[in-house]
């Protein structure tokens, strides 16, 4: 069914019109995209062989030389977990190309890769095809490697660079432009901070045309007057109300904050739907550090449904190794979250109940409401012109039990849905169980699982009249999360699970099982060790995945000896092992750079420290650049590690450090300067990683 349709009654043979499409809506582009959900995002390039997250652009190209490079692992392991596509990142801020740019010696043929004979663009657009995926590209418009970046010519060359992209490799289905842009770099051996106004240097309009006129299925997203939005996060969720919409004007007047893309615009002129991007470890690129430290898959499911399940798609990061190859503990993860999802939307449950509704679009069942159980996307349920608020029921031929509720309405008319809820009827009454507001294109929701004779959705307010094409339920496995494992400085390690779960612990690195040591209650171990736990609920014969956590030797005798600002009869903070307290120190009296010195009670062997940032509040005084200093006698310093914290600011995560072995009694963390231009920093937690 369309907008333009009509449909004729068969009692009076009147004409009953199909909906006017109401306020902003999706170019078929934009549904196409939205409809493939769930793609990847591949961070491999220089930074992969230096360890960073933000190159500088002085690196030299011959670093890039993976052992074992294999796109069709990439794609194949992308297919097996049902996303649709790959954008790969074809040149992020430190200006290497994974292509062999006619523009620019900074790329992969001045690499030993394939003896500068390779075209990493091409070989996997070659894959998505082979394994039916589609591809998107990444190309950073800041370039700290150029000379010429911030002047005129520089946008002529990355206007040149875009064009390649788009007509040497096929079709590109999106079209991604990061919001970094101008700040410190090498810049052709100009060590130096260059200063831009995003908006006005690229020219933005010129800019799309191009590109539109280059590749019309090319979807854009990202800075500009952009076909998608980013979701306002690194974390992967969309906020529970999420329109498609956005006051675009606004934004590109630099008059909308961007936590206001979590949510989007109830009043927007312009139909711009939510991308949520995340990655599947800490950091966008590869660290070797983090191979332990892929994201739970409690979390990854919260992500699914706080992302797809939220009117968002998702785009999820693979950070391919060194070996130019997915790694085994990441693909490992993603089988995990397909299962679960798989299982989780196995059997259907309504699409052989008794379906009614309290309005019908001129009561014609072309408009009628078992259109939404009928598998077919462009049939709706609809409500006469002046009807905002109405009902659908269904009736189960006997009780049923439920905990998931799939929505979605008919887009290409616009999304409409503010406010609804869902109802179940059990012994002959009505129980609510969830209050929501938004839909759009899919909305999904988990609730507590309950038996019921019938379900009942409530559209209780929209903007115009109700357009719904897709009502779904289904009974999701029993899903036991991960118990939270936590140890305080002097050794003391508490284990929660929730709704009464059994759990059970190990001290050896082994994974626990009902043989394992059961948990009663706190208990003390202050040397370094590997506790894992798992939660098994006796009720729904089910266990959770297993919890991992790695300590050192414990802080107890870590004593902070000196700081240079703020108050220290709170400076304990940092090394009190919780990361939900934090210290700040520096103010505008007291100008940046801080230092604290800590006393780690007896020599250490180390090789890196990690740096927790302030995790409660709106204002998390982030530290962007540092200096770490080791010693042991406090009296002559080693500095062992400095740089910036990339990225932290729209990925406030642990941050990890490392350096060469070295025997340590004291250390120094120097904050030299803030995110923002700030002059007051906070720190979570202090912690150095003991060598093996």
């Amino acid at each position: 069914m369309c907008f333009f349709c009509i449909a004729i009654t068969a009692n009076s043979q009147e004409i009953v019109k199909a909906p006017q499409p109401f306020g902003p809506l999706p170019t078929q582009k934009q549904i196409d995209w939205q409809e493939m959900e769930f793609y990847a995002f591949v961070h491999f390039s220089l930074n992969t062989f230096t360890n960073k997250e933000w190159g500088y652009g002085d690196e030299s190209p011959e670093l890039f030389n993976p052992t074992n490079l294999d796109v069709r692992q990439w794609a194949r392991i992308v297919k097996a977990a049902g996303m649709k596509g790959i954008i790969l990142v074809a040149k992020h801020h430190d200006g290497f190309c994974l292509w062999p740019s006619a523009y620019t010696e900074r790329s992969v043929k001045n690499s030993p890769w394939k003896n500068g004979k390779g075209d990493l663009v091409k070989e996997l657009a070659e894959a998505c095809k082979e394994y039916g995926l589609k591809l998107g590209l990444y190309l950073s418009p800041w370039d700290r490697s150029r000379a010429d970046y911030g002047k005129p010519e520089y946008v002529d060359y990355f206007r040149k660079q875009l064009k390649e992209l788009l007509t040497n490799y096929g079709d590109v289905f999106e079209m991604w432009f990061d919001g970094a842009n101008g700040g410190d770099g090498y810049y052709g051996g100009a060590n130096e901070t260059r200063k831009i106004n995003t908006f006005e240097y690229y020219n933005w309009d010129e800019t799309y045309k191009l590109i539109y006129k280059t590749a019309p299925k090319t979807l854009v997203w990202g800075v500009g007057p952009s076909e998608a939005r980013w979701i306002g996060n690194e974390d992967g969720r969309a906020g529970k109300t999420n329109w498609s919409l956005l006051r675009q004007k606004d934004e590109l007047a630099g008059k909308v904050h961007y936590t206001e893309f979590m949510s989007g615009h109830e009043d927007g002129e312009k139909w711009v739907p939510g991308e949520a991007d995340v990655s599947i470890r800490p950091g966008w690129f590869y660290h070797s550090v983090e191979d332990d430290k892929v994201r739970s898959l409690d979390e990854m499911v919260d992500i699914y449904y706080e992302s797809i399940g939220r009117n968002a798609t998702l785009l999820l990061n693979l950070p391919v190794d060194r070996r130019g190859l997915v790694h085994e503990n990441d693909e490992a993860r993603l089988k995990e979250l397909v299962a679960t999802i798989k299982a989780d939307f196995k059997t259907e449950l309504l699409s052989k109940t008794k379906i009614t509704a309290d309005n019908v679009r001129g009561k014609n069942p072309e408009f009628g409401p078992k259109n939404v159980s009928d598998a077919n996307k462009n049939s709706y349920w609809a409500t006469d012109d002046n009807v905002k608020n109405a009902s659908i029921t269904f009736e189960f031929a006997k009780p049923t039990a439920v905990n998931r509720i799939l929505l979605q309405e008919y887009i290409a008319l616009g999304q409409r849905v503010k406010a609804f809820n869902v109802e179940v009827k059990v012994d002959g009454n009505w129980k609510t169980v969830a209050n929501e507001t938004t839909i759009g294109y899919k909305r999904i929701l988990r609730i507590d699982r309950i038996t019921a004779s019938a379900l009942r959705i409530n559209i209780t307010d929209a903007k115009a009249n109700i357009v719904i094409s897709n009502i779904q339920a289904y009974n999701a496995p029993a899903f036991v999360r991960m118990p939270e494992i936590q140890r305080d400085k002097n050794g003391n390690v508490t284990i929660k699970a929730e709704n009464g779960s059994l759990v059970y612990y190990s001290l050896d690195g082994k994974n626990p099982t009902k043989k394992s040591t059961i948990y009663k209650g706190a208990f003390n171990y202050n040397k370094a060790v590997t506790i894992k736990a798992v939660a098994i609920d006796a009720k729904e014969n089910s266990s959770s995945a297993v919890k991992t956590a790695k300590y050192g030797v414990s802080k107890e005798n870590w004593k902070i000896i000196a700081a240079s600002g703020g108050d220290l009869t709170t400076a304990n903070r940092i090394i009190d092992g919780n990361p939900n307290t934090d210290w700040s120190f520096g103010n505008d009296a007291n100008q940046l750079p801080q230092e604290i010195t800590i006393d780690l009670g007896s020599i250490l062997s180390i090789n890196g420290f990690t740096y927790l940032p302030q995790q409660v509040g709106h204002n998390l005084n982030l530290i962007s650049n540092y200096e770490f200093y080791t010693s042991v006698d406090n009296l002559k310093w080693t500095l062992q590690s400095e740089g910036e914290f990339s990225n932290i600011k729209h990925n406030p995560i642990e941050q990890i450090k490392t350096f060469k072995k070295n025997n340590a009694r004291y250390i120094r963390f120097v904050a030299k300067s803030a995110v923002g231009k700030g002059q007051t920093v906070s720190i979570a937690e202090i912690n150095v990683i003991e060598a093996p």
